[in-house]
């Protein structure tokens, strides 16, 4: 039975230890530095927790240690410590971050580390990363490649047609950061909130835009291969002019702080969600041009007879899935690991990457 060290006790850690151990073949250490966190962590027998000043890479290397691999669950802004603890540990590392410069970091920790460091292991970035590569593999020549992304709530009630599913920092992070996109074969940064498009799948209605993160590796890996290449996030019609309008015209922007307390006190959260993924990308094959779209929606639904959010599911599901195929050695046991290098059917035949498998029904 292989140890695995969850950083941070949250709705995504919370829900990462519950889904490995209900596999019967992990054992799960949850750490994180709030006690109350800690004690809503069902305990059993392959499930443990321990408080520890995670922002401290010493503590945190001792409660590692020993373990196969570390999973980082905690804010974007602890993704270098815990990487830095997982390679003094010697252990796997991996996490979900969508800040850019955190991977970058993550990159260079992983030179000549004797272990798999593997960022960006959940939605977006990460399960998209996989698909949009899929397409890479299939196409004779890729041309554009577009990446939307969406967690919604699945019965809107508000201007924002919003309810927080996930963190809010990142949620913030990603709205506020410079993006990146491949433009005519070329890396370029992009501005968030910009080049809002609407787009319809299923009968609904969205609304997408530019948003930090999402592409995770992408751009490095296919600069120069693909002709443009770009990731935004879907909103229901009517949230970017109200973004826009709290972050540029009244200045939150500059004081995210604030922006987080009327969010976190305005906007309730929702275990009723549902996730929306669509890529499409048009390239040759034998000598054709061809487009091919690939969307699921993903809702809020029961596993072990508990219930989980949307994002949840997708989230966690998304990094137990690649924890699992490189604990079974699909994956290289060393170095920097992109989530391209994962392939989207032995992702989809896993026992966690199941859950993106097929759309699945509202409960």
């Amino acid at each position: 039975m292989k140890k695995i060290a969850v950083v941070g006790a949250g709705h995504i850690g919370s829900t990462i230890a519950a889904l490995l151990s209900g596999a019967g073949d992990y054992e799960i250490l949850v750490i994180d530095r709030d006690q109350a966190a800690l004690a809503r962590i069902e305990p059993s027998a392959q499930v443990s927790t321990k408080a520890v000043d995670v922002a401290k890479s010493g503590p945190l290397r001792d409660a590692i240690a020993g373990a196969f691999a570390v999973i980082s669950a905690a804010p974007y802004q602890l993704t270098t410590v815990i990487a830095k603890a997982a390679v003094e540990a010697g252990v796997h590392y991996l996490d979900l971050t969508e800040d850019v410069a955190s991977t970058h970091e993550v990159e260079r920790l992983a030179e000549g580390a004797g272990k798999a460091f593997i960022p960006q292991c959940g939605l977006a970035p990460g399960f998209v990363s996989i698909v949009a590569f899929d397409f890479v593999r299939r196409f004779d020549k890729v041309m554009d490649m577009a990446l939307r992304v969406g967690a919604l709530p699945q019965y809107p009630s508000n201007a924002l047609g919003y309810n927080l599913t996930w963190s809010t920092d990142g949620l913030i992070h990603e709205y506020c950061e410079p993006c990146e996109a491949i433009v005519e074969g070329k890396l370029r940064m992009t501005t968030p909130l910009q080049e809002c498009e609407t787009l319809a799948i299923d009968g609904v209605t969205y609304e997408a835009f530019n948003t930090s993160g999402g592409l995770g590796t992408l751009c490095k890996t296919l600069e120069g291969k693909v002709r443009n290449l770009n990731y935004r996030t879907m909103r229901y019609p009517g949230h970017v002019a109200i973004m826009k309008t709290l972050l540029n015209d009244l200045r939150l922007r500059d004081d995210t702080a604030l922006l987080k307390t009327i969010f976190e006190r305005a906007l309730p959260q929702t275990e009723q969600d549902v996730v929306v993924i669509f890529v499409t990308v048009s390239g040759e094959r034998g000598g054709r041009l061809i487009q091919e779209t690939f969307t699921r929606k993903v809702y809020a639904q029961r596993i072990d007879n508990r219930p989980y959010s949307a994002i949840q599911v997708t989230t966690a599901g998304g990094a137990c899935a690649v924890l699992d195929l490189l604990a079974q050695g699909e994956l290289p046991q060393a170095g920097f690991v992109r989530l391209e290098q994962v392939r989207l059917d032995k992702f989809l035949q896993n026992r966690f990457g199941r859950y993106y498998a097929a759309a699945s029904s509202p409960t």
